[in-house]
């Protein structure tokens, strides 16, 4: 019998896709008519460039454990979602061989999904805080944080917890 694997995370924004990096793309009068609110952008996910080393960290750990992208997307947002799902198709490929398929659960309730590792930059938000309460043995990692500063130290972790 073959091991089950362990279920890992990932959060998108500000985990591999830099969120930042979006507003380099966009005109000011966009960035002031949505100041206080930048995350309600139209097409805002769409211009997102990947975090260095993120698509082959997640590519390496994909072949290690279960792995989803566990994301939110913005309430008042909601082509955020479909935006996400292409930025995804197209930095780790859109077919079956790619290491996400179909692998993209979107949700503001982070701590209902099961698994053994969330990572996420934002470990007190959306249920983040909460996954390792509702998981035995699950664990929360603070990605961006002085223990996990990139995906380096990530990557290093958790191929010792396989």
């Amino acid at each position: 019998m073959v091991p089950r694997k362990k279920v890992l995370y990932i959060d998108m924004d500000g985990v591999i896709a830099d969120f930042d990096s979006a507003f380099h793309h966009l005109d000011p009068e966009i960035r002031e008519e949505y100041r206080g609110r930048e995350d309600a952008i139209p097409g805002l996910f769409a211009l997102m460039t990947p975090i260095p080393g993120a698509i082959e960290a997640v590519t390496e750990l994909s072949t290690l454990f279960d792995t989803y992208v566990l994301s939110t997307v913005p309430w008042r947002n909601t082509s955020g979602a479909s935006q996400k799902i292409e930025w995804i198709q197209r930095h780790f490929g859109a077919g079956e061989d790619g290491p996400l398929y179909k692998r993209v659960i979107l949700s503001h309730n982070k701590h209902l999904n099961r698994g053994d590792f969330l990572i996420d930059d934002w470990p007190h938000r959306n249920g983040a805080a909460e996954f390792a309460d509702h998981n035995a043995d699950g664990e929360t990692i603070h990605f961006g944080s002085e223990r996990f500063p990139g995906w380096t130290q990530v990557t290093e972790y958790l191929r010792s917890r396989v």
